[in-house]
């Protein structure tokens, strides 16, 4: 699964445009390249032709022109964590590097928004806000670059209250194919002049412009955050007490199923002695009366559904070692068996729907050879299943091959989606048809109209 570390075939009046431009912040290096060309996704690394870190809006545009005019694809990169290639230049060319943009450019706490340069992760954002009473909520897990998030419309822990990042982002600086430079829309709360601009560049994988600036939504910081776990005599048992959590209307802040694979995971990697059963954290947030109310119904619901264990506190401290073990699920799994290749996917179907698609995943992943672990967003719906392949067992692959197949369709079916977070990249491109009909030439006539040359990261979210 390595990237053979093939010579750079960049054109030799390219690469000397781009040191002209930028210097030293020009790569062809093996190691950059090689840096450059994998993510955390099971898919084959391919290493780009250069590597080029960019600073400003207008470095990224004069870069995008040259290489537009050389035919030369280009790839936005940012902390490398896509689970679905989607940093993977499977055409070669240049890897963008956007981590040197980390400027953080204001703050307006009496409008609720910052705005940031695309390399800014969300925990440098919210170390800044420290002292202001705001955060900034949407929470994947890795420690993103908010362009990278933006791109990709991530989402994670906290979207049951606070949303995804298409509810977060109010506009945006994007750099197209021919090196102009837009902002997708006005600071106002709402608008009703043009296009949304902005809803199309949030989640296209930087197939269609190059984030450069994210104006987003900033939320005060609750006078009191609860964290709690129960135990579930059965995944179905943990997921009916969301659904009733749900359709109660209980504002909980997070809700997150672990297995008992996956608890048995975070408790040899975090430390932690969780009972190795289905478990659920939640997570609560307002005022003292208020999430005490939460808790004590949401209690009740799970205790109904033959919940036990029920933890819970406002201790800051134990609350960050329970999320923070919820957080490093990817690398617990991973180490479970140890040279295993982890192949991470994702689904979100309509939470009526949640227990069935789980139950069938349960029973065909049971008696597989290979470890699985299975956790979910639950409160909207969306779940992750992972599974530790042996990189050197064709039969394995197959296998997880087949059951990511089928559980993508079986989501499909229900009115649901091929993926809820990790993007369509390179992994889920063949199951867009199928998902979106027609609709997905209209999503390839936008392409063609935005990237003619089809220089932005080609090969990516929609199939041939």
């Amino acid at each position: 699964m390595n990237a053979p570390l093939a010579a750079s075939a960049i054109d030799p009046v390219l690469l000397d445009g781009l040191r002209a431009l930028l210097g030293s912040r020009v790569s062809t290096s093996e190691s950059d390249r090689a840096q450059h060309g994998r993510d955390e996704s099971r898919h084959a690394a391919r290493l780009p032709d250069a590597v080029c870190r960019a600073v400003t809006t207008e470095e990224v545009a004069a870069i995008v022109r040259l290489c537009a005019a050389h035919d030369t694809p280009i790839v936005a990169y940012g902390a490398g964590s896509s689970l679905e290639g989607a940093l993977i230049p499977v055409k070669g060319g240049v890897s963008l590097d956007l981590t040197g943009m980390n400027q953080i450019l204001s703050v307006r706490a009496e409008d609720l928004d910052a705005t940031v340069q695309a390399g800014v992760t969300r925990k440098q954002l919210n170390a800044h806000l420290r002292d202001t009473g705001l955060f900034f909520p949407v929470d994947p897990g890795a420690d993103a670059t908010i362009g990278g998030m933006a791109a990709t419309r991530a989402s994670g822990t906290n979207a049951v209250r606070y949303g995804t990042m298409r509810e977060n982002v109010v506009n945006l600086t994007v750099v197209l194919s021919d090196g102009r430079i837009i902002r997708t829309r006005s600071r106002a709360k709402k608008s009703s002049a043009g296009y949304d601009l902005t809803g199309l560049f949030v989640g296209q994988e930087g197939t269609l412009g190059i984030i450069t600036e994210v104006t987003v939504r900033l939320y005060g910081i609750p006078e009191v955050m609860a964290a709690a776990t129960c135990s579930f005599p059965s995944v179905d048992a943990a997921v009916d007490t969301v659904i009733q959590t749900i359709q109660m209307g209980i504002p909980i802040s997070r809700v997150e199923l672990l297995d008992d694979r996956a608890i048995e995971a975070v408790n040899a990697y975090s430390k932690l002695t969780l009972p190795v059963t289905p478990t659920l954290f939640f997570e609560f947030a307002g005022s003292q009366s208020g999430v005490e109310e939460q808790a004590s119904i949401v209690e009740d619901l799970a205790k109904g559904e033959g919940a036990s264990n029920w933890r819970w506190s406002t201790d800051a401290d134990e609350r960050a070692k329970l999320w923070q073990a919820r957080h490093d699920i990817h690398w617990a799994i991973r180490a479970l068996r140890p040279g295993a290749k982890g192949w991470g996917t994702d689904v979100c179907v309509p939470i009526s729907a949640l227990a069935e698609v789980i139950r069938e995943v349960r029973k065909e992943t049971s008696q597989q050879s290979f470890g699985t672990t299975l956790v979910g967003h639950v409160g909207d719906g969306n779940f992750h299943l992972g599974m530790q392949i042996d990189p050197d067992d064709p039969a394995e692959w197959a296998k997880a091959n087949e059951i990511n197949d089928r559980m993508v369709k079986h989501a499909i079916a229900l009115g649901g989606t091929c993926t809820g977070e990790h993007g369509v990249g390179i992994g889920k491109m063949k199951f867009m048809r199928e998902e979106h009909g027609e609709a997905l030439d209209v999503m390839r006539l936008i392409k063609n109209a935005l990237d003619p040359k089809g220089i932005f990261n080609p090969g990516k979210v929609l199939p041939a």
